[in-house]
């Protein structure tokens, strides 16, 4: 079964967790709920209105004022404008928010600053005003595809042009670090056109892509045209072909698949997604954001006139989870193998213990017969065959709650 992660961020109550680090980094990510349009295929919480913008900046200025404890005086590396749609943020609520992160946290001075945005919003002098007024130094464009059609699948309210001229805009103004995402699996997109939209994306020198399938999510407006035959169904098989001219690409041009979902030149890896993936701490801010700090992930309330209302915590966050051992070895598996680190046996001993350790080796066998994993030393990674499967190889490594 073909279960690569789909349409991304965090968004979703999902804990990363992995601990063979490069270096120890904390991240706070920033929920702009505010989208012009509901695309169709996005089940992220957004609402298709700016009403609420003003007080929404207030309220979260509030919540990070309530929350300044929250990393424990942990050095930030890296803030994440997410969303939503961050770029619909004018410079003055950027530069507020980020006045009142750098007076309430430990904040690097080698910050990452991430901004999602949309292409359409993306114009020549809304990104030099970015550059010249802003401390923002990367963006993450949502791009899907270069191709009317596949947008218009996608209900995207760009066209390909509005994604060529933000790219080049963004270029122009001088920022050199730069994301953008294209989905694959969309009907209609064909291999050709396929190829094409990874022709453009080198063209442009863009250091780092992510990548995703398309999958048709419960309760979305694409879930229910599909089931009214309005749009048509997503090809499994074709999104498996996708993915591996995907794989057979980004080699031929020596960029580095550091994530089942993430490749980039070296030196360009997302520093914030990098903090999911490795197992450091993070606070979320803003409607539907988590936070985890090591033994916890809480996330907050996905309504925005809750949040804008709630004058404490406790009304902010809507439910708060204590991990258990069992699950915190479980997402290390998940999110570890997802990875070009891998999983990492050693770590797996120190941190987990022996009985852990026999259990992951017992279990992991069976894979590396199918070769599905790679064993290097202590080190286990998936191969090539066992990506196209990463969400069911973890699951089969799992521990249950009888354990």
């Amino acid at each position: 079964m073909f279960t690569l992660i789909s349409y991304k961020r965090l968004g979703k109550p999902i804990i990363l967790l992995f601990s063979q680090k490069l270096m120890f980094m904390a991240g706070i990510y920033i929920h702009i709920p505010f989208c012009k349009h509901k695309c169709n295929y996005c089940n992220f919480f957004s609402v298709a209105s700016i009403k609420y913008r003003d007080v929404f900046v207030d309220a979260l200025l509030r919540e990070m004022e309530m929350r300044k404890d929250y990393l424990k005086n942990e050095l930030v590396h890296t803030i994440y404008f997410g969303g939503g749609t961050p770029s619909l943020l004018t410079i003055d609520e950027i530069n507020t928010i980020l006045a009142k992160a750098n007076t309430l946290f430990n904040i690097n001075a080698d910050l990452e600053i991430t901004l999602e945005a949309n292409p359409d919003d993306l114009s020549l002098d809304k990104t030099e005003d970015l550059k010249r007024y802003t401390p923002i130094n990367r963006f993450s464009i949502g791009v899907q595809s270069f191709f009317d059609d596949d947008l218009h699948y996608l209900d995207r309210q760009h066209n390909g042009t509005q994604a060529r001229h933000a790219i080049e805009n963004v270029q122009k103004a001088g920022f050199n670090n730069m994301t953008i995402d294209l989905i694959y699996g969309i009907p209609g997109l064909s291999l050709e056109k396929w190829h094409k939209n990874l022709d453009i994306f080198f063209d442009y020198h863009i250091p780092h892509l992510s990548s995703y399938s398309l999958t048709v999510e419960p309760k979305t407006a694409l879930q229910h045209q599909i089931s009214k035959q309005k749009r048509a169904e997503v090809d499994e098989e074709l999104s498996i072909r996708h993915f591996e001219i995907l794989l057979e690409r980004i080699a031929q041009n020596n960029y580095v698949h550091y994530e089942i979902s993430n490749f980039a030149k070296k030196g360009f890896y997302s520093k914030h997604n990098s903090i999911y993936w490795l197992g450091d701490h993070y606070l979320g801010l803003g409607p539907s954001a988590h936070s985890f700090n090591g033994h916890s992930r809480q996330w907050n309330v996905a309504a925005i006139k809750k949040y804008i209302d709630s004058d404490m915590v406790d009304k902010m966050v809507a439910e708060k989870e204590v991990l258990s051992v069992n699950q915190l070895f479980n997402e290390y598996v998940m999110t570890s193998l997802r990875t070009s680190w891998g999983c990492d046996l050693e770590h797996i001993n120190n941190v987990f213990g022996s009985s852990y350790t026999a259990f992951f080796t017992g279990s992991v066998k069976g894979f590396i017969k199918e070769k599905k994993i790679i064993q290097n030393g202590n080190r286990f990674v998936l191969s090539k065959t066992g990506k196209l499967f990463a969400d069911g190889v973890a699951a089969d490594l799992f521990v249950d709650d009888d354990f």
